[in-house]
């Protein structure tokens, strides 16, 4: 997921209200049960009618924002976005999903627009019924102090945290010809983060025009290099939900070959940037691993292999413990259900070497280089099946026991 910035695109502070024509505010409901009062609720707001898409979770068990939102999106159009965390409005029902109606009726309200062009995301703990008494009032103290500054940004991006332990934003400004356009983002995840989505919950935001076919076609074609590229404990969530707004305020429309490209390429950049702090943020670990796959007879077969390595426990206990044990990769790598002929196989951490041709290559000086490799916070490891031109790039991490240990309650939420 490494990439090389064009010089046309330039790292701006901030997130959701970098674009222009956004305004955002949280608030503190009093949703989350434990620890003192914070932030766990905000509004993203389009000043302007906005192009609207999302995609989401691939889970079979969808929460009611989710069901809420794909709806709300079926014309293509949104203004705002209210989101919670806390409560993850998942596996309540019928009641959940008049839940979820009742929060964009709300927003509707308070903000004077129609209740389907507001969608909705929720975070937290599954199983529990919304707090819709602390929520209502929480919506119009959001409401009533919208603004488009950092401040107010940064606010919404830390409403939106459960177990993570730091706010996730992501900003650039794209130069088209004399103009420019600007495109913002933040996100939450740190646990239940799997390929496929994850327990993550994303929101951007664009001054450009452009057109919901292709905004919907990019997103997903973005989506699956970033976000489904990550991986930290294996497991897929029933909330995962990424949203992108397009309001055209900048006054440039994303038509020609030109424009699509620089939009396609501002669009990776944000959330490359999210989808890489997620997983340096994830429960329980002290590495990140920049995992490739190379020579798989398809891409397929290179994304198998790859999310066979990054989800094994062994293989993440192996980093945790900086073992650089390419026995654990090799074995991995076999059971991913890829061709696969483990007598071409090579793998490398940082470009040294540890195994050629399915067999351990280097002598007590090598492997001390190797093991001071994957002590390190952050490294690389690459797997050559030497079978075809497929290639995939994943994110991965460690596990500790921290991650145990947070995961034995829902503590944060």
């Amino acid at each position: 997921m490494s990439r090389s910035i064009s010089k046309n695109l330039k790292r701006i502070p901030g997130g959701v209200n970098a674009a222009r024509g956004y305004l955002s505010a949280a608030a503190a409901c009093g949703i989350k049960r434990t620890g003192p009062l914070r932030f766990d609720l905000c509004l993203v707001v389009s000043e302007v009618p906005a192009t609207a898409v999302g995609v989401f979770t691939t889970n079979l068990v969808k929460a009611a924002p989710v069901i809420l939102s794909r709806r709300h999106l079926e014309d293509g159009k949104a203004r705002a976005v209210v989101l919670n965390s806390g409560n993850a409005n998942a596996c309540t029902g019928t009641p959940g999903i008049r839940a979820a109606e009742q929060m964009t009726n709300a927003v509707a309200v308070a903000l004077g627009i129609d209740a389907d062009e507001v969608l909705v995301c929720s975070t937290g703990r599954i199983g529990v019924q919304l707090p819709l008494p602390k929520i209502f009032p929480g919506i119009v103290m959001a409401a009533d102090s919208l603004k488009a500054s950092p401040a107010a940004s940064m606010a919404s991006a830390k409403s939106i945290m459960t177990s993570d332990s730091v706010p996730k934003q992501s900003a650039y400004e794209v130069s088209v010809g004399r103009k420019s356009f600007r495109i913002g983002g933040m996100a939450k995840g740190a646990g239940m983060i799997s390929p496929n989505m994850a327990t993550m919950l994303c929101v951007i935001t664009t001054d450009a025009g452009v057109p919901s076919s292709y905004l919907r076609k990019i997103l997903g074609e973005v989506t699956s290099k970033t976000f489904n590229c990550i991986t930290v404990d294996g497991d897929c969530s029933t909330n995962d939900t990424v949203l992108t707004l397009a309001n055209g305020v900048s006054k440039i429309a994303i038509r020609t070959a030109a424009e699509k490209k620089a939009f396609a390429e501002a669009l990776h950049a944000v959330c490359a940037d999210l989808a890489r702090a997620i997983v340096a943020d994830g429960e329980g670990t002290s590495r990140v691993i920049e995992l490739t796959v190379k020579g798989a007879k398809s891409e397929a077969d290179a994304h198998r292999v790859g999310r066979a390595i990054a989800n094994s426990q062994l293989v993440k206990c192996a980093w945790a413990g900086s073992d650089p044990n390419w026995g654990r990769i090799l074995d991995a790598a076999g059971y991913a259900g890829a061709f696969l002929d483990p007598d071409k196989v090579e793998i490398a951490y940082d470009g040294v070497a540890a195994a050629k041709k399915g067999m351990g290559c280097q002598d007590a000086k090598g492997e001390a280089r190797l093991r001071k490799i994957a002590a390190k916070k952050e490294f690389s490891v690459l797997v050559d099946l030497h079978l075809g031109k497929g290639e995939a790039r994943l994110l991965t991490t460690d596990l500790t026991e921290d991650y145990v240990r947070l995961n034995l309650s829902e503590f944060s939420l």
